[in-house]
This record gives C-alpha cells, sequence and structure tokens, in this order.
C-alpha cells in the first residue's frame, strides 16, 4: 500500500470524530476517500486467481466468481500474499471453496495467507467455503478493509430444543501451541502488530476474528454476528481498540424455556494474559456471554498476571444465556455499559481493583456478583428490577487443584459501594464471608419504572470515571437486539439469523399434537406437502402463525412438512439471496422410529473395572441388576443422575431392542461420554470402550428388521449417552 493511500485512510477517521464537523462535511470527505483509494488501485496490475499463487506486489484481482477448493492443510493456502507495502484488492471479486450448498462443516483449507512483511493491505474481498478466509501470521501493520467472509466452516451442533449434549461445549484455554485452529476462524490471526481491521463483515461461521499474541490493532465498525462460537476473540493479545462493532447473537447452548447454557460461545473473548484493550460502543447482544474474560492458566497455575486493565465502556451485553460481563481473577474497568435480561448482568469472580461504574443491570436474575473480590468499587450503577442487585461472597473451601488460592488473596473484602440506584429488586446488597464493605449514599426506590436511561452517567459520576475512548456514542444496534432472549433461536448449524423464514417448535418435539411457530421476515405462507400427519390446524397464513400438527398415529416418529414463503427479500441460512416476492421452500420434520429399549443397570467396582476391557462387562452380567426398566428413548444427559437408584459414578446398562426399518439406507449414530459399543444383529459396528469426554461415532445401515445392543459405562462426572438412527441423507 502506498504511503498516500496510508494518509487518505487516517485522515478521514479524524475526520469523522472532529467536533462540530458538519455531517455533509465528513461525507464529502469520505467519499474523496474512497475514490482516491480506488483511483490508486486501478493502476495495479490485474491478476488472475489460480491455485498456489504467490502475491509479492500490489495487484488488481479481476472480477469474478473463483471455485478454488483449498488443500486440507492449514499450513497451505490457495493464495499466498508475501512482502512489504502489498495491497490486494479483491473487489468485485468471490472466492469459494466448495458449492455454496455444501453442509458447512464440509469446508476445508485456508484462502489466503498472508505470511510475514509490512503494510499488507487485503480490501473488498467476498470469501466463502472454506476453514479459514485469510490467515496472517507475523505481519507488521495490516489492514483488513471492507472484506466479506461470512459462510465459513462451522460444525455441526448436536444439543437438541429439549436438552442439550456435552459435545458442543467449547474451551479455549489452551492455545499457546495454536489449539484454536481446531476451532478455526474466518479471520485467523497470529502475531501481527499494529493495523487496522473494518468495515469486514463474517456472519454464519464458527468464529469471526480470532487474535493470537496480536497488539495495537484498530478493531472497527465490524459486522461479527450470528456465528456458533465467537464474534471476536483474543489469546495473550493487548493495546487493541475495539469499537463499534456488531457482535449480536454468538450463541450456541440455548433453547428457549428449556435450557440456558452458552457452552462458552461469546460475542467477546479475552483470554490468557490480554490487557489494556479498550473495548467501547459495541453492541454484543443475545451472546453465550456477551463479554467472557478470564486471566488464563498461567494465571490460575501461579497467582500471577491476568487479563488486567481493560476498559469495557459503552457497550450493549444484553440478553445472554449465561452473562453479560464474565471477567475473573483480573482487574478491570465496566463503565457505562449495559446489561439487561442476562442470567448474571456481572459476574466478577476473584476480581480484585476493579472499578463498576455507571452501568444499567435491568432484569437480570442477578445484576452483579462477585465471589472472593477484593478492593473494587462498584459506584454510580442503576439496578433495575434485577432479582438480586448485589451478591458478594466468599466460599470456605478452594478448589484443591488450582494454584491460584495457594498464591494469592482469596477473600471476600474491602468493596466500596457508593451511590447506585435500586429500583424493583428484590435483595439490593447480599453479602456472606465478606469484610470491609464501605457502602454509602446509595438510594432504594420500591418500585422500577422498567427504563435505565443510558448512559447513566450523571455529572456527580466524574470522579468515578477512568481515562475514556475518543469514540462517538454510537451503537450499531437493530430492533433484533433490543428483543429479550426469545429471539435466540439454536438448531443444528448454530443461530438463526431471522433473514429467512423457518418453522421451529414452540415445546417438546413429542407432544401430540405439536406446536411449530412460523419464524422470519413478514409474509405469507402455504402448504405444499406434507407426510404422516393426520391433522394440520391451517393450510396457509402469514408469518408469526402457530401452526398445530397432529402426527398420524401409524407412525407418529415419522413425518414432515414443507412450506412455501413469499413476502420480503430472503437470504438462506448458506447465504442465497432471493429478491421481493421470490418464493422459499422450508420444512421441519421428525424422523424417529418407534422401539422399546430394554435396559439393566449394573454397578461396578474397581475389582470389575470397565475401563479398557470390554470382555469384563460379560462377568458384570452374571451379577443381579441394580435397576431394570423400559424407555421409547435412549438420551440421557447429567451430572447427577436423574434415574432413581443409580449411583453418581461407576454404573454401567446395556440396553436391547428390536426395529423395523423400511427400505433405503440409515445411520446409526452414538453420542458417549465414557464408553460405548453398539452391535446390530450381533455384530460390533461401533467400539468406543475406552474412557473418554462426549464423541460422536456413526455406522451405516440397512433398511428391515434388525437386533440392536448398546452396552455403556459411566466412570465419574458428566454422563452422556444417546442413540439414534438418522435417514442417509442426515450425515
Amino acid at each position: 500500500m502506498t504511503t498516500g493511500g496510508r494518509a487518505v485512510g487516517r485522515e478521514g477517521r479524524s475526520g469523522g470524530q472532529a467536533v462540530g464537523r458538519s455531517v455533509g462535511a465528513v461525507l464529502l470527505l469520505s467519499l474523496a476517500g474512497v475514490a482516491l483509494q480506488a483511483q490508486e488501485t486501478a493502476q495495479f496490475p490485474a491478476v488472475t486467481l489460480r491455485p498456489g499463487l504467490v502475491i509479492t506486489s500490489s495487484v488488481r484481482v479481476v472480477p469474478r466468481t473463483y471455485r478454488l477448493p483449498a488443500p486440507a492443510s492449514l499450513d497451505s493456502a490457495v493464495i499466498v500474499v508475501l512482502g512489504d507495502d502489498i495491497t490486494v484488492d479483491l473487489t468485485g471479486s468471490v472466492l469459494e471453496g466448495m458449492d455454496p450448498g455444501a453442509a458447512p462443516d464440509q469446508a476445508a483449507g485456508v484462502a489466503i495467507r498472508v505470511e510475514g512483511g509490512r503494510n499488507v493491505r487485503i480490501q473488498g474481498a467476498k470469501i466463502r467455503g472454506y476453514r479459514i478466509a485469510i490467515m496472517a501470521r507475523g505481519v507488521r501493520g495490516l489492514a483488513l478493509v471492507d472484506n466479506d467472509v461470512s459462510y465459513n466452516w462451522k460444525p455441526r451442533l448436536y444439543s437438541l430444543p429439549e436438552h442439550e449434549s456435552l459435545i458442543d461445549w467449547l474451551s479455549f484455554h489452551n492455545n499457546d501451541k495454536g489449539e484454536w485452529l481446531r476451532y478455526a476462524g474466518a479471520f485467523f490471526l497470529v502475531d501481527v502488530k499494529g493495523g487496522e481491521i473494518r468495515g469486514n463483515r463474517s456472519v454464519q461461521g464458527m468464529n469471526a476474528l480470532q487474535l493470537t499474541r496480536s497488539d495495537s490493532l484498530r478493531i472497527e465498525n465490524n459486522d461479527f454476528s450470528f456465528n456458533s462460537g465467537l464474534g471476536i476473540g483474543l489469546y495473550r493479545s493487548s493495546y487493541n481498540t475495539i469499537v463499534r462493532n456488531r457482535l449480536d447473537f454468538n450463541v450456541r447452548g440455548y433453547s428457549h424455556r428449556f435450557y440456558r447454557r452458552g457452552q462458552d460461545s461469546a460475542g467477546l473473548l479475552l483470554y490468557e494474559q490480554s490487557s489494556r484493550n479498550v473495548v467501547a460502543w459495541n453492541s454484543a447482544t443475545h451472546g453465550g456471554d456477551g463479554l467472557f474474560l478470564w486471566a488464563g492458566q498461567s494465571t490460575m497455575d501461579t497467582g500471577q498476571g491476568g487479563a488486567n486493565d481493560n476498559l469495557f465502556y459503552g457497550n450493549d451485553f444484553s440478553f445472554a444465556p449465561a452473562n453479560g460481563m464474565e471477567a475473573t481473577f483480573s482487574r478491570n474497568a465496566f463503565v457505562a455499559n449495559r446489561a439487561e435480561g442476562n442470567d448474571y448482568g456481572l459476574w466478577g469472580g476473584y476480581s480484585f481493583e476493579s472499578k463498576v461504574v455507571g452501568n444499567c443491570f435491568i432484569r437480570n436474575r442477578f445484576g452483579v456478583a462477585i465471589e472472593h473480590g477484593q478492593d473494587n468499587l462498584i459506584a454510580g450503577n442503576r439496578f433495575h428490577g434485577d432479582s438480586l442487585g448485589i451478591n458478594l461472597w466468599a466460599n470456605p473451601v478452594q478448589p484443591s487443584d488450582w494454584g491460584y488460592p495457594k498464591h494469592r488473596d482469596v477473600q471476600s473484602r474491602d468493596y466500596r459501594i457508593e451511590r447506585n440506584v435500586f429500583a424493583g429488586n428484590r435483595i439490593t446488597i447480599q453479602e456472606k464471608n465478606t469484610t470491609g464493605l464501605a457502602a454509602s449514599g446509595n438510594d432504594s426506590v420500591v418500585a422500577a419504572s422498567g427504563q435505565c436511561v443510558f448512559p447513566p452517567l450523571t455529572s456527580a459520576d466524574s470522579s468515578l470515571v477512568p481515562n475514556l475512548p475518543g469514540v462517538e456514542p454510537a451503537w450499531p444496534t437493530s430492533a433484533l437486539t433490543r428483543r429479550d432472549r426469545s429471539a435466540i433461536v439454536v438448531d443444528e448449524w448454530g443461530p438463526y439469523d431471522w433473514r429467512s423464514p423457518k418453522l421451529w417448535p414452540v415445546d417438546s418435539l413429542r407432544a401430540d399434537p405439536l406446536h411449530l411457530a412460523v419464524l422470519g421476515p413478514p409474509g405469507s405462507w402455504r402448504l405444499l406437502s406434507r407426510h404422516g400427519v393426520a391433522a394440520l390446524s391451517q393450510t396457509t397464513g402469514r408469518v408469526g402463525d402457530t401452526i398445530r400438527v397432529t402426527p398420524a398415529g401409524t407412525n407418529p416418529g415419522d413425518w414432515d412438512l414443507t412450506l412455501e414463503y413469499r413476502g420480503g427479500e430472503t437470504v438462506s441460512p448458506r447465504g442465497v439471496r432471493r429478491g421481493y416476492g421470490q418464493p422459499y421452500r422450508f420444512s421441519f420434520g421428525r424422523y424417529e422410529p418407534a422401539v422399546t429399549w430394554a435396559m439393566r443397570f449394573y454397578a461396578w467396582n474397581d475389582s470389575t473395572d470397565l475401563r479398557g476391557k470390554p470382555e469384563a462387562f460379560d462377568a458384570l452380567l452374571r451379577n443381579e441388576p441394580i435397576l431394570a426398566r423400559q424407555t421409547s428413548r435412549l438420551d440421557y444427559m447429567w451430572y447427577r443422575p436423574l434415574v432413581t437408584g443409580l449411583p453418581l459414578e461407576k454404573w454401567a446398562l446395556e440396553a436391547t431392542t428390536t426395529i423395523a426399518l423400511p427400505a433405503g439406507e440409515y445411520t446409526i449414530r452414538s453420542i458417549s461420554d465414557d464408553g460405548v459399543q453398539v452391535w446390530v444383529d450381533g455384530s460390533l459396528v461401533i467400539d468406543n470402550w475406552a474412557p473418554h469426554e462426549s464423541m460422536v461415532d456413526t455406522a451405516p445401515v440397512g433398511g428391515g428388521r434388525h437386533e440392536l445392543k448398546v452396552r455403556y459405562y459411566q466412570v465419574g462426572g458428566w454422563t452422556e449417552l444417546r442413540l439414534e438412527i438418522l435417514r442417509r441423507s442426515s450425515p
């Protein structure tokens, strides 16, 4: 990139922030900058993309759609950029790694890799169907501007509307050896120092932007929403400025009225010594957490460091299934943020010397909850309708496997709680095992107005406010971000974005009759086809209807509906756009063959240990079962047994059934934690007997009558066992 281009970019940004400058002047300056940039890139030589292309100087890519599958290895890429002072202008070009209709978990490889160099700029790209769209390593001065890297890799999810699966839980705790690569990311940056990430879009993937050991970046005006993992993730990344981004609906592990976990998804993740970042005026609503900050494993082991001195100012962290803000084992400032409708507005376990100032906590189950914190300030906040405003406590015993409490003071002590307003809270302040709590100037109001003026800071709070970032107070909000948690719908591919029609169960999938809500943009629908349905409450209607479905009594587990929508513009979950009035077909169904499982449960001990010894099960069967029962569905997930009479650990089961499948091809799928074996007609088809965390195993089976047998054992901790029969069209 030339020096002139960089100067124009800086002038445009500072001009947009100048006090008193007219909107027209800002617009003209912006248009002038865009025109100059376009004129500049037009002088670059034109190239046609091809596999293995290495770019070493500034180029303009010939606009067209390129279908360029990537090598599966993440150590290579379709396109490689090497060198200094390079602009790659991809405006008008589309890179596709696979057929747009293919399942997202089939995406593979890296589209563009930037390796080393200084002052490298990638702009105007549209990249989809890859494991990673743009990877950059060791770059000094990286600019990623106006790229659309949506609809890239994401994994299939296994949590159901009625209960979750452990296999969907995420863990970002380790990344020093590149462990985050297993989750990929549309943008994946490692050891990048300085630059800007501006005006990009990454939706309907798993993670939008992942930073590892990357500092001093300005991340601004991006749309990183509707991903099944993270909007932005930082690991050992500091001194970054993250402002005015849309980080909404980055969520998994939620089913309205059934469970709310989040499964460690988040709008914004800061991990392992990510410090001194400024995070301001972002919309991070409806994430598993809005903000998820953790000091890191090194702090947990040694008690040293933390993800410290980050400033979170003026953000919207509302409607998270878990925490609006979670920030633990660290020192930070939370100023003038909004946290509405979360389980916890702020969970600050083991926080120290932190400032919670001038925030709005509205209708959360807990406003602020801090265990084992020290020297924290909670001042000038507004608590409206939270069940419990502030909860502070210490537990008598610390986990024995943590190094942190062996090196740090973990008492709950020395809080200043000043000038807060409590309106309509059941309990305002609750403390347990806490010393040195000083409360003054707080005000309690009986009735909550239901509103919280935002930002809630007043002139009286000015002495409490840290240095604020120089950014304009503007959230990138939408009507959807103001809806409550019922707007979160998560299917097997992640969060639904409401841009296309969808049928979704209102209650249990096994209810009779079953109620399905017609979701989506305004418009009308009509029935196209139905199978296995005895009665339907209506065959035409409008989006927003609830349809009552009565499955046929002969096989209530085998039915489906297909509807046709007409209305506004739609965008499918794979990114296919249809114009106003164009028809859009959408379906919902259930396939669960009717079976009756006969189950026998056994207890085992060290002398009858089953771990790694499947032959030991035969000896176990000579004992009397501790429990016998029948069930129509083999589907368990718990920490403490939900079957009365089972021990917490060291138990096993054998389940048998006979099933009749229509002609066709099917898949047996098991999810298990700890060990499982599955037989079909006496042949072992799934063998995963060594102890393991939740894993998926599959085996093919044809139509006809079959004898099924499942053996499973549980060691301890979490239990998960699920067995399903899927039509082969479902991987």
